[in-house]
């Protein structure tokens, strides 16, 4: 969220941000969780029925308590739920633990934890140099029922009358209308979600001064915002501009010409149109890749888009994908993560580190990586290309009949008889004389080709191929590497593939894998 034009009150205790700008948080990775499931404070694991959608003891502490858990990975940035007060019943949607169903902008949910908890998770993440991404609902508040069963007056806060609200009139029911989405009321009768009448200066001013107010105080990096196309566009660079940092915005659609107008409004946006057509592409052998090349290809063409979509992003992972959780749609998407007892040496876990660490190589190098366009190579029916200098990601959806499926790229813009390495599997390969690679795919896994000297940087990654290529190398004395070598192995072909994917390509996705969360 981002809001106010004026100063935050004197009284507040300012902790500096470690980051306000988009190009700040360009070369980060976030780790996204559910603040009631991913930990509690004491590490007790009570139990936690998902389908029951009730409160389970996450908390901001908890979190604090598991921070190597996530560093662990590689990441360097985490988005937590929602903090405001929530509306604190059993509805027949079940209770507010997910911290969407806001009641009052001025508290902070007492589920969660103490002013004190989420301060002390704040410096405990600047302390390891971390940045914190805190989730913001600006659009609605939620009430137990509909007028006249429900009073307004003195129910919400700072917005304490029906009159900061538009009337009850009619609903979104996922249309796409603008004037639809930005006038009706979001929920259904069972569950409403009061619209707040952002057409009221009035209304606008509270909202500026409370996100600048909770970024001040607590020292929040940046901010990913709900329902942004639920507001008229102009509402949003005030709040941006209030804020002063990094503001993410979801937007919940598979068409890049309804999502590119809103990247000239706020920094950032969820990349949608992507992860449609990648789950398309890998939710099965064999899927269409050419839809995704096409849409891909078309985004990148078009001038409207900002570069964050046609440069560079933010790749960000869903909790629980690393413990080879299923998710699915609310609310299966939101398991406590406690039952996998963060276990650091299972497979997804590996390979993730090895994605953020290969990530951070190429940042490291000379190549420009994060402001060079990618391009689409060598597209066959299973089977792809993306060239990032200096990276070179070689995907394939071929299942088990990966076998047959060849990566032959003539242009892969290596060195001539460059020595690279796949940093997935730490073997050698050779480019040719004029910087090509000629590979063959191996059991349905992607490979990830960077030049040697580069990736071994990262000393994290593939160290024993590492003291291979530095002796061989002109350099005589080769690098101290503590880490083992990590693993490869995946549970999933396809996760391996779109993860990589993800990683390499760096945009604004919600999720990098099938973990999908619905509101």
């Amino acid at each position: 969220m981002q809001l106010l034009l004026s100063l935050a009150p004197a009284f507040l205790a300012i902790t500096p941000t470690f980051a306000a700008s988009p190009e700040e948080w360009r070369g980060k990775s976030i780790y996204q969780l559910v603040t009631d499931r991913f930990a509690v404070a004491n590490d007790s694991a009570p139990l936690c029925d998902t389908a029951a959608r009730k409160h389970c003891g996450g908390s901001w502490k908890g979190i604090t308590n598991h921070l190597d858990y996530i560093q662990n990975m590689g990441f360097d940035a985490v988005w937590i739920s929602p903090i405001y007060k929530n509306l604190d019943v059993v509805t027949k949607r079940g209770e507010a633990y997910h911290g969407y169903w806001v009641k009052d902008f001025n508290a902070l949910n007492p589920h969660f934890g103490t002013e004190d908890d989420l301060k002390e998770l704040v410096k405990a993440l600047h302390d390891r140099g971390m940045y914190i991404m805190l989730d913001m609902v600006v659009n609605h508040c939620t009430a137990p029922a509909l007028p006249p069963a429900f009073d307004f007056d003195g129910y919400f806060h700072p917005f304490t009358d029906a009159s900061y609200f538009r009337p009850p009139t009619c609903w979104t029911n996922g249309s796409m209308e603008l004037d639809i989405m930005q006038n009706c009321w979001l929920g259904d009768p069972i569950l409403p979600l009061p619209d707040l009448n952002t057409d009221q200066p009035r209304v606008v001013d509270l909202l500026y001064q409370n996100v600048h107010d909770i970024v001040t105080k607590y020292g929040i990096d940046g901010v990913r915002v709900d329902t942004v196309k639920h507001i008229r566009s102009d509402f949003w660079p005030g709040w941006v501009k209030g804020a002063g940092v990094y503001a993410l915005g979801e937007l919940y659609s598979n068409d890049t010409d309804f999502i590119a107008p809103w990247t000239q409004v706020i920094d950032g946006v969820t990349d949608y149109p992507s992860y449609f057509y990648l789950r398309q592409a890998f939710s099965k052998a064999g899927g269409p890749i050419q839809p995704f090349i096409d849409e891909m290809s078309s985004q990148l063409l078009k001038n409207a888009m900002t570069y964050l979509f046609i440069h560079d992003g933010l790749p960000i992972v869903y909790y629980g994908q690393e413990q080879d959780y299923n998710g699915a749609i609310d609310p299966s998407n939101r398991e406590a993560l406690w039952f996998s007892a963060y276990q650091k040496e299972k497979p997804m876990v590996k390979y993730i580190k090895t994605l953020n660490g290969a990530r951070k190589a190429a940042i490291a190098a000379p190549k420009n990586f994060l402001t060079t366009p990618l391009k689409f190579l060598a597209v066959e029916n299973t089977s792809f290309a993306v060239s990032k200098p200096p990276m070179l990601a070689l995907l394939t959806n071929a299942g088990n009949q990966s076998h047959n499926v060849t990566w032959s790229v003539p242009d892969a813009g290596f060195a001539p008889n460059e020595t690279l390495v796949d940093v997935l599997s730490c073997e050698k390969v050779e480019a040719d004389g004029h910087g090509g690679v000629n590979v063959r795919a191996i059991g349905g896994m992607p490979q990830m080709l960077m030049p040697a000297l580069i990736a071994i940087q990262g000393r994290a990654l593939c160290p024993d191929a590492a003291k291979t290529i530095w002796q061989a190398s002109k350099y005589k004395k080769a690098p101290k590497h503590s880490n083992e070598q990590l693993q490869t192995s995946m549970a999933s072909d396809r996760d391996r593939n779109l993860v990589s994917w993800m990683i390499l390509f760096a945009s604004l996705a919600f999720v990098t894998t099938f973990r999908l969360r619905l509101m």
